[in-house]
């Protein structure tokens, strides 16, 4: 199984996630001779296609097979417990949870990194970009940073103890792809020293557990004043988590979901309640999670 994910964490587009305790997807693999990668059957949705050629968990073990060579091929089961185009990871989680039941199935000959590049194969698949700020934290469980692609370069991020997240996840589907094309090509030098210099925040915050320069942190001048206008209530949803005292609130990866840090678990229940009742006054149907974060990431169970 693979958990969910938030990426970005506001102010780290495409560099930093953090894997929650729930949802998650689940996967079961059988490696094969045949050459081929066989999806059996795919429960949980039935938006998501059984042909290895448009499935993020086929892109992954196609790359896996094509690597090991030999005839390698693999059958798989896909449990999705994660809603695609949630904004939490949904694509990340079943191509963390595929690649690394292949790598075990295959004896460990793969290293984390090289596990993590197969992985975002599914990633280009599913938004065109292999991004990792997903497919990293559902591998590693915690909080990451992916400091470079070209070397990757990952770097697990210390957890304050009292981190709790919140996400609400409106009913309603974003594509990856989409919220990714509306964004600028290019950004003012000015707004690049903004958002980097809240991103050394954050990580700094982390280290130290200052929540308050955690909260000061998360906030996003690149993508989330482009892709505000997609979520339905997100404006309300952001003032109902901060009045209920979350440290900061932001768009959980693409969208639509959101996603608010707090200290503490009462804050937390605060906070959820806060921003339910906001969804509930736009008459929006939704689903929320209250998770620390996980500090496992993808394993066997």
């Amino acid at each position: 199984m693979a958990p969910a994910t938030v990426s970005n964490l506001s102010c780290g587009f495409d560099v930093i996630g953090l894997a929650l305790c729930e949802p998650f997807d689940t996967v079961e693999l059988e490696l094969t001779l045949t050459g081929r990668v066989e999806i059996m059957a795919v429960s949980g949705c039935n938006t998501i296609s059984r042909d290895p050629g448009k499935n993020v968990a086929g892109a992954v073990l196609k790359a896996i097979a094509d690597a090991v060579g030999n005839n390698t091929g693999f059958r798989i089961t896909i449990e999705k417990g994660i809603r695609p185009g949630s904004g939490i990871g949904s694509s990340g989680a079943s191509a963390a949870a595929a690649a690394f039941a292949a790598n075990q199935l295959l004896g460990g000959v793969f290293s984390m990194n090289e596990t993590v590049r197969f992985a975002m194969e599914g990633e280009r698949l599913a938004s065109g970009a292999p991004h990792a700020d997903n497919v990293t934290p559902a591998l590693f469980g915690g909080i990451t940073l992916v400091r470079s692609y070209e070397p990757l370069d990952i770097i697990p991020l210390n957890v304050p103890s009292e981190l709790r997240c919140v996400v609400i996840h409106p009913e309603t589907e974003i594509k990856t792809s989409v919220a990714r094309g509306i964004l600028d090509r290019e950004i003012p030098l000015a707004t690049a020293v903004r958002q980097w210099g809240n991103l050394a925040g954050l990580v700094a915050g982390l280290y130290r557990e200052d929540y308050d320069l955690i909260g000061r942190s998360i906030v996003d001048f690149v993508a989330e004043p482009r892709r505000a206008g997609l979520i339905r209530g997100f404006t309300g949803l952001r003032s109902a988590a901060l009045a209920c005292g979350a440290l900061g609130a932001g768009i959980s990866g693409s969208g639509p979901s959101v996603f608010a840090l707090c200290r503490g678990s009462e804050t937390a229940s605060a906070v959820l309640k806060g921003m339910s009742d906001a969804m509930q006054a736009e008459g929006i149907a939704f689903d929320a999670y209250l998770s620390p974060v996980s500090t496992a990431g993808a394993r066997l169970i």
